[in-house]
């Protein structure tokens, strides 16, 4: 059995803000079990991946927080590529660099849990392999506008943050809670397709709530990069000052190419040449 995990670490050890987690569970591609949503911290997410990952197979770790962070300042060339797009769509990308305390400084928790953890960061060899324990970087708020292209479009990005009250909007709360449900019956995972139906019907939806949708928007992702054909997936940057892998429909590949190209950071591998 191979097992795919989604985990939104909310980038900090907070226990009044923690993170969450899913996982689902294939048998030759064929989805067999599923652990819905649960809010984690750092060391309940270490103690769930130990416990649910595959004897046997492949575990697949979809992580929404940065994993290589060599720069001190600023921002990391392949957040730039990003941030073009993200801005258009009118949304926003937070910043990695080890000057923030608490969340890349040296003493920060993500750190730590990729030590224990001692998984395999290396996306294209995931992607082929038959067993062992591999982690990657993921970004649902740029994997939506693939997955909805709804959400392809200037100023386009769902407003589905609750903490947002000023432009949270309950529409589309229900959207990306409705994307995310047809990503799953691609996928044929039944239960997290209805576990997120049943996310976009409640009526007052909380940070933790959405914490939950995009634990399981990270592990769509994972399942994405193995299941379906490579071209529908972008590795976007590299190993070295950083990377995120994402679906990439046809529009946001294009988007992405003359950023990639001014930044100098590779798409599947590759600078985009002039």
């Amino acid at each position: 059995m191979d097992i795919y995990i989604g985990f939104d670490s909310a980038w900090t050890d907070n226990p009044k803000a923690p993170g969450a987690i899913c996982a689902v569970g294939t048998e030759e591609g064929n989805p067999t079990g599923f652990h819905a949503p649960q809010l984690v911290s750092f060391d309940q997410a270490l103690a769930f991946i130990q416990e649910t990952r595959s004897k046997t197979g492949v575990t697949l770790i979809a992580l929404d927080q940065p994993t290589v962070v060599p720069n001190l300042v600023s921002m990391r060339p392949v957040e730039r590529v990003a941030a073009s797009l993200v801005s258009w769509l009118g949304g926003g990308v937070q910043p990695s660099n080890r000057g923030r305390q608490g969340m890349f400084c040296d003493a920060s928790p993500i750190w730590r849990f990729l030590t224990a953890l001692g998984a395999e960061e290396s996306p294209e060899q995931a992607r082929g392999a038959a067993n062992g324990i591999y982690l990657m970087e993921v970004f649902p708020a740029l994997a939506l506008a693939s997955l909805d292209k709804g959400f392809f479009g200037r100023m386009n990005a769902p407003r589905y943050n609750p903490d947002r009250k000023k432009t949270f909007l309950m529409a589309d709360w229900v959207r990306v809670a409705e994307a995310a449900a047809r990503e799953s019956d691609m996928v044929g995972c039944k239960e997290l397709a209805e576990w997120c139906r049943t996310a976009g019907r409640i009526t007052q939806p909380r940070k933790a709530d959405q914490d939950k949708l995009d634990s399981a928007l990270c592990v769509l992702i994972a399942l994405h990069w193995r299941l379906r054909p490579r071209e529908t997936s972008l590795l976007l940057g590299d190993l070295t000052t950083g990377y995120m892998v994402l679906p990439a429909s046809r529009e946001v590949r294009e988007y992405l190419v003359n950023p990639a190209r001014k930044h100098l950071v590779a798409m599947d591998g590759v600078v985009p040449s002039g």
